[in-house]
């Protein structure tokens, strides 16, 4: 997919891997930007810099699980500026927390903005572009998605429920012209993660970096978009050998460092 000329909606794009992506899309030349997110003043910053490059935003503050209110702002937004030739699902939101010890408030939250949320929207869009017969999805998953991590049981499961949702929409919207592909970066570096416990040796990539790898994508028709080398590891070595990777993970998890250190205090205060 060539992007010049081209009428984009960005979801979470206040911040983060989706701020990037709409930034990258404003310097590939698309023609409008619609930019979604629940912070409106985030999002007319965002629209700011996009202007500035000499695209024209559109700011769109919806929560994405509340469907009458989306309904109608993208029926509008339909209408008033065009049909949308691509659609990128970034929004997202991560709790780190060990399973046993995890609130369904979080969890309830994770799956409705993560899942309901990104399903809500596909299905609003996806309608309109199979009557146009022209259109890219691309949802945002997550290595996750291809290898679950301790600590994020949830946030995992909606990333591999991501992946399924897009590999099912492929097939189904084909035959409407209806590209849909999943992008599926590493742990980058964003407000989103920068509260949580990072796991051992992995290094993070940069939003810019991720941005970069979705236009490669959308240029190639690349079904799945991997970002970064380690996630060409981590998912090579989770086909050849998922015992191994799975014990790596347990030695890289913020979980597995704390019992570590719970156990050496505890062995510590018991020497005699």
């Amino acid at each position: 997919m060539n992007i010049q000329g081209k009428i984009a909606l960005v979801t979470g794009a206040s911040r983060g891997i989706g701020r990037a992506i709409a930034v990258e899309l404003a310097k590939q030349g698309a023609k409008r930007l619609l930019l979604v997110a629940r912070d409106r003043q985030q999002l007319a910053e965002v629209a700011i810099e996009i202007e500035a490059l000499g695209v024209e935003a559109v700011i769109l503050p919806l929560d994405l699980t509340q469907l009458i209110e989306v309904n109608i702002a993208l029926a509008q937004a339909w209408r008033d500026y065009g049909p949308i030739h691509l659609l990128v699902n970034c929004a997202g939101v991560a709790h780190q927390v060990p399973f046993l010890k995890s609130q369904l408030l979080q969890v309830q939250e994770e799956i409705n903005v993560n899942l309901i949320g990104m399903y809500t929207i596909t299905r609003l869009i996806a309608r309109r572009m199979a009557v146009q017969r022209e259109g890219r999805i691309v949802n945002v998953s997550s290595l996750m998605g291809k290898v679950a991590a301790p600590s994020m049981a949830t946030y995992s499961a909606t990333k591999f429920a991501i992946l399924g949702f897009t590999q099912a929409l492929r097939g189904e919207l084909a035959a409407h012209n209806i590209r849909v592909m999943a992008l599926l970066p590493s742990l980058t570096d964003t407000d989103m993660v920068r509260d949580l416990q990072w796991f051992r040796w992995v290094v993070p990539t940069t939003p810019e970096k991720v941005a970069h790898a979705l236009i490669t994508g959308l240029r190639k028709e690349s079904p799945e978009i991997l970002v970064g080398w380690q996630s060409y590891l981590a998912v090579w070595c989770n086909r050849i050998a998922p015992m191994l990777l799975e014990m790596l993970l347990m030695m890289a998890s913020p979980i597995s460092r704390d019992g570590q250190k719970r156990y050496q205090r505890f062995k510590n205060a018991h020497v005699t």
